[in-house]
């Protein structure tokens, strides 16, 4: 457990202290929901009928400038060899990654979430559905991301092949995310994609450290 939160904790550090990162996914995710009124208009209804696709799309794009980060910096200073050759699996070091690149790419789009709803023209329980909805899918887009991070490590330019590789994984995500936040079919649909988005981040994090713990492995053979 020790190995663990060791892990853990120098990813957040290097996060923190690595130059504006977490600041830079912030910026992006904020501007890329903020320029979307001015190409459809001053239509406030029609923006916060779009809102929860809007959110849930700058997340998932905002999320994808952190993969890189991932596993390569570790590769590239030999720290990633010293993991494999630890005393705590390969998996476990995977998942004290997941959990760091969610705390530094994920939950600071979320407490960003309440600007862009202003932007959007999100009513108030609009705005806590789609607070909710981050919190349980989120996981799950860290947890694919950390895979796809994981399958291309070993690849020169492999920042730009993984999100390519995921995003077919996370199109579930997006479409519970949404119908969470702006239900169809009222209430009792509202809280399916809710469950649907908990069990999709719960499945992703069991699996995606064994998964990518073996990528990596792979790759480094």
């Amino acid at each position: 457990m020790s190995g663990f939160l060791g892990v853990l904790r120098r990813d957040l550090r290097l996060s923190f202290s690595g130059g504006g990162e977490v600041l830079t996914l912030v910026l992006f995710f904020v501007i890329v929901g903020a320029i979307v009124p001015f190409a459809i208009g001053p239509d406030r209804a029609l923006l916060a009928s779009i809102a929860p696709g809007i959110i849930w799309i700058a997340a998932f794009l905002a999320m994808l400038l952190g993969l890189d980060r991932l596993f390569r910096p570790d590769r590239d200073d030999g720290t990633l060899a010293l993991y494999r050759m630890a005393d705590m699996s390969m998996a476990s070091v995977v998942a004290a990654k997941v959990i760091a690149h969610w705390l530094t790419a994920a939950l600071p789009l979320i407490l960003a979430s309440p600007f862009l709803a202003m932007i959007l023209a999100m009513d108030g329980p609009t705005f806590w559905r789609t607070v909710l909805s981050l919190l349980l899918g989120t996981p799950a887009l860290a947890a694919f991301g950390a895979f796809g991070a994981a399958i291309t490590v070993a690849l020169r330019r492999g920042g730009l092949l993984a999100p390519i590789l995921i995003a077919p994984l996370c199109v579930p995500v997006l479409i519970f995310g949404v119908g969470a936040i702006a239900p169809l079919g009222g209430p009792d649909q509202a809280s399916s994609a809710m469950l649907f988005l908990a069990a999709l981040s719960l499945m992703a994090f069991a699996l995606s450290p064994f998964a990518a713990a073996l990528a990596i492995d792979w790759g480094e053979e």
